[in-house]
């Protein structure tokens, strides 16, 4: 049920959230600017009122804001003005007046332009991002083997993973500001109270004295600035009006002939309740903690597209076979437990070799059982899910197991055998399938990581229990692969605990290459591997050979293979197209930015730069002496003309910067080139493109430009792993 309404909310809403949630990551810088222009120090709320009135006679307001902005606001022959004032000394320190831009960023975010129906949708997005949350935390929790296990490690890949991970990590962010913006919503709407209506009544004063001097009045002595929330004075002239305080703890008036303090009312639970609630969703008051909420509320479009990218590969790899028929006609029914989709395909050779035998066959999902009254045999292939939970497209199968009329059964488990729940969710339909009384009609059995020799034994038994001949000829589906011999090898890298390496192919015997690309993907299989490693190519076809930058990585069996080859040898590999890494015709200036062996595709493409064009190359290693991956030849690219500049970032040695480092550096610049139409290529590890977005996002932001813009109009491509 929780995979189910996750499912539903995130695919349903996905890009509603996402708008949400990327304007409030926008706006959860505003506390943190705002606190920058904070001024310290300060004694009473009087001594500081009489500064101001001392420079400004005509003062009608003193506010201090929640991140500790100082603002006075009075009348002038010109009209109302607003300044930022000193707490320490009253001084004025320059106008105040808030940005336009994040006026309409913070009434999208509340409401979409739209009044109360935009609030209203707001209202029921934070309901969902709530719903996300607590279903999210509850299935990582069953992925990674319960409550106690959340911090471990996770351990399935791709779009899975990192889905998996990025959650986990904006989860409690993404939820605080789903449940606060829940109440808030609720508190607009009259819902719940937010005390705002618990104002204390107005004092009728006997002007019996004339007004003392502001510094003077005791109740406002006994006020801390960093208590105050407003302070207004009363109408000048009139000696029967009253200062009204409001504070952190509540409202009242002082007579300004006395100084007494009239008609105080405490805050009541309600309105400490919406503070609270305002100050968690906003970060205003809590400068750092916005910062906290803006960074996971950058997860957000980033989950909506790798759960929209899991949810698609999982129907994309659901099979159909042809000669399949319904359910209540089949001889035999076979149903398919799978979460990322990889056992459809060993269900497809399944189906496949028993429509050729001549059997009438139904396949689907094991959450489509029903009905069989035709059917000699069940079979189920299943994965597991997590700690040995139900796959997506199995989580409704034991639920009407009672139902269904019985025949005899089969069961196969796929599955890892490192996990300690291998194949953990085919046991448990198993024994529940014998304990209803069902005949096994062959032994449980398991596949371990997708083993095809495995899967043809167990069809073998199930033909003999069939009283049929079924060979299973199962093979994973990768590209035709070509034979490549390494003819050139360049190690770098090992002083410094990254051992890296420069690797050219050619393909053997003369054999013709498919088109390629520098920035393409290079798809190895290593010998003991059931599944590809890819490697972005630093070469294309014109080229006349195949070259991958590869760093060993710890236990990594496709990287170590590749370093353990020796010139001479052969290996088999794939292309796969990667038109969304490729720079631009033209003459606009290209930005590379690359870490390690990620400089690999910049140097393809930059090999086939004009020279002249605009091109820089911001490249951050360890140590220039270990492992400064192409340095020969992009020095002789900066000589001929087709790189114009290059940036290093020596993470080991000298200053001990980074990329993102030497982006800020040159900001202006970057700036200006993007201006003029410039395109920027990242190519590296997944964390330093995070980086290298936010320092990009921050030096666009004077032009109103953000990452997100470049990217929809192809002009910030990643490469990244």
């Amino acid at each position: 049920m929780s995979r189910k309404l996750h499912s539903i909310a995130g695919l349903t809403f996905g890009l509603v959230l996402a708008l949400f949630a990327g304007t409030g990551a926008i706006l959860s810088l505003d506390p943190a600017l705002e606190r920058a222009q904070a001024g310290t120090g300060g004694g009473s709320v009087a001594g500081l009122a009489a500064q101001v009135a001392a420079r400004h006679p005509n003062v009608e307001r003193l506010e201090r804001r929640a991140n500790g902005v100082m603002v006075a606001s009075f009348a002038t022959p010109q009209g109302f003005e607003t300044t930022r004032v000193d707490p320490a000394t009253g001084v004025d320190l320059g106008p105040w007046e808030t940005s336009g831009a994040m006026a309409w960023i913070r009434d999208l975010h509340r409401s979409l332009l739209l009044e109360d129906a935009g609030k209203a949708m707001s209202g029921i997005s934070a309901a969902l991002m709530a719903v996300l949350g607590v279903t999210g935390l509850l299935l990582l929790a069953g992925v990674l083997g319960g409550w106690r296990r959340l911090g471990r490690r996770v351990r399935s890949s791709g779009a899975n993973r990192w889905h998996a991970l990025i959650g986990r990590a904006a989860l409690a962010g993404l939820t605080v500001s789903a449940l606060t913006g829940v109440w808030m919503s609720l508190a607009t709407f009259g819902i719940v109270s937010d005390g705002g209506a618990e104002n204390p009544t107005f004092p009728e004063v006997a002007a019996s004295a004339p007004p003392a001097p502001v510094g003077t009045l005791s109740a406002l002595r006994q006020v801390k600035i960093q208590d105050l929330r407003r302070l207004t004075w009363p109408a000048d002239g009139d000696p029967a009006d009253v200062f009204g305080l409001q504070t952190a703890d509540g409202a009242g008036y002082v007579d300004q002939a006395t100084g007494a303090l009239l008609n105080w009312q405490a805050h009541s639970p309600a309105r400490t309740i919406w503070e609270w609630a305002y100050r968690l969703h906003t970060g205003q008051g809590l400068w750092w903690f916005g910062l906290v909420l803006g960074a996971s509320a950058l997860a957000a479009p980033v989950l909506a597209g790798t759960g929209g990218w899991i949810w698609w590969k999982r129907r994309a790899a659901r099979p159909r076979i042809a000669g399949s028929v319904p359910m209540t006609k089949a001889e035999i029914v076979i149903l398919a437990g799978s979460e990322g989709g990889s056992t459809w395909g060993f269900v497809a050779t399944l189906a496949e070799a028993l429509v050729t035998a001549g059997r009438k066959v139904h396949l689907g999902a094991m959450n489509d059982a029903g009905p069989m009254p035709a059917a000699k045999a069940l079979i189920l292939l299943t994965a597991t899910y997590g700690d040995g939970a139900a796959p997506a497209s199995a989580a409704r199968f034991l639920s009407p197991l009672e139902q269904m009329n019985k025949v005899p059964v089969a069961v196969l488990g796929f599955g890892d055998r490192s996990f300690p729940a291998f194949c953990g969710f085919a046991d448990t339909v198993s024994a529940r399938l014998v304990r209803a009384g069902w005949q096994e009609l062959t032994p449980l059995a398991r596949i371990d990581r997708q083993s095809v020799r495995d899967f043809a034994l167990w069809g073998e038994a199930l033909g003999d229990a069939l009283g049929l001949p079924l060979t299973l000829n199962h093979r994973i589906a990768f590209p035709d692969p070509v034979s490549l011999k390494l003819v050139e090898r360049q190690a770098f890298g090992c002083e410094v605990g990254a051992p890296s390496a420069i690797l050219r192919f050619e393909a053997s015997n003369g054999a013709r290459l498919p088109r390629f690309s520098a920035g393409d993907l290079l798809g190895v299989v290593a010998p003991g591997a059931d599944a590809p490693r890819f490697y972005s190519l630093a070469s294309s076809r014109r080229d006349g050979f195949i070259e991958i930058a590869v760093r060993r990585m710890p236990a990594g069996l496709c990287s170590g293979y590749l370093h353990g080859l020796e010139l001479g040898d052969e290996i088999r590999a794939f292309f796969r197209p990667n038109p969304g890494f490729q720079a631009v015709k033209g003459r606009a200036p290209v930005i590379f930015v690359a870490a390690g062996c990620g400089i690999g595709p910049a140097v393809g493409v930059l090999r086939h730069m004009r020279p002249g064009r605009s091109s820089v190359l911001y490249f951050g290693i360890r140590d220039p002496e270990s492992d400064f991956l192409y340095r020969r030849e992009t020095d002789a690219m900066l000589i001929d003309g087709r790189l114009s500049r290059r940036l290093m970032a020596f993470s080991r040695s000298g200053e001990r910067a980074r990329v993102q480092d030497r982006l800020r550096e040159n900001a202006e610049e970057l700036a200006r080139e993007i201006q003029a139409g410039g395109q920027v290529l990242i190519c590296g590890g997944a964390a330093m493109a995070r980086d290298v977005a936010k320092a990009f996002d921050a030096i666009l932001q004077p032009s109103g430009l953000k990452v997100a813009d470049l990217k929809a109009h192809g002009r910030y491509l990643e490469d990244v792993y």
